[in-house]
């Protein structure tokens, strides 16, 4: 899946004047961890984050650091953290390395991205203009589609169906002896079974159908009785 597939749009976003007292209260009403912030024309300029916001915080505990220490630091250092949690604008506080993508990049991409940045979340840009972000959220759809770019069955009856075609096509599934129950997209493999060959089969079918979340197995070896019955 690509970025445009898979980013919100409609998004929260700040300009870099804006107060951060009101920015804060913003991202608390709507329950985000960040937002975006651009110009008047729509270009990405940061993004504004809850860590920006608690850094500020925490800054002001910190133990000031002794002159020896502030020898081997640059001014200019001490400068640009001064104004970060001393200033009372966005842009005083925003993250300026921002890692974007455009409406192209691949889910794997910017999975990549997220993970190498340590970022919850990726702008996408067209021209330079914000008009999307990629959440760790909305990177999940990519784990539910499947290559056609069909949702994929999450419910247990549509597990459970999906589980009894994909049976029906393998000789070594016995119905009579063998079963299983979908719960909560687990699915349970019960029943007689005596070849741990079947059974291992049994487990990598189920895990391998879309949907399911995790595979447990019960089976015990068939009695003399069912297998003379047979």
């Amino acid at each position: 899946m690509l970025a445009r597939d898979l980013m919100s749009t409609g998004l929260l976003t700040f300009v870099p004047d804006m107060g951060l007292e009101a920015a804060a209260r913003a991202m608390a009403e709507r329950g985000v961890s960040g937002a975006p912030v651009v110009r008047k024309d729509g270009l990405l300029v940061g993004i504004i984050t809850e860590g920006d916001l608690i850094r500020r915080l925490a800054d002001a505990a910190a133990p000031k650091s002794g002159w020896f220490a502030r020898m081997f630091r640059a001014a200019e250092e001490d400068a640009a953290r001064f104004a970060r949690v001393r200033g009372r604008i966005v842009k005083d506080a925003m993250t300026l390395d921002v890692a974007s993508v455009d409406e192209d990049a691949t889910a794997e991409q910017i999975a990549h991205i997220m993970e190498s940045r340590g970022v919850r979340r990726v702008p996408v840009l067209r021209d330079g203009v914000l008009v999307g972000v990629v959440s760790r959220a909305d990177l999940l759809r990519a784990l539910i589609i499947d290559e056609t770019g069909t949702a994929v069955a999450r419910s247990d009856a549509e597990i459970r169906r999906a589980l009894s075609a994909a049976l029906r096509e393998q000789p070594w599934f016995d119905r009579q002896l063998m079963f299983f129950d979908v719960a909560d997209g687990v699915v349970r493999l019960h029943g007689f079974c005596g070849s741990e060959d079947i059974r291992r089969a049994l487990r990598v079918l189920a895990e391998g159908l879309p949907g399911v979340m995790r595979v447990e197995t019960d089976f015990t070896a068939p009695p003399p009785f069912l297998l003379g019955a047979r």
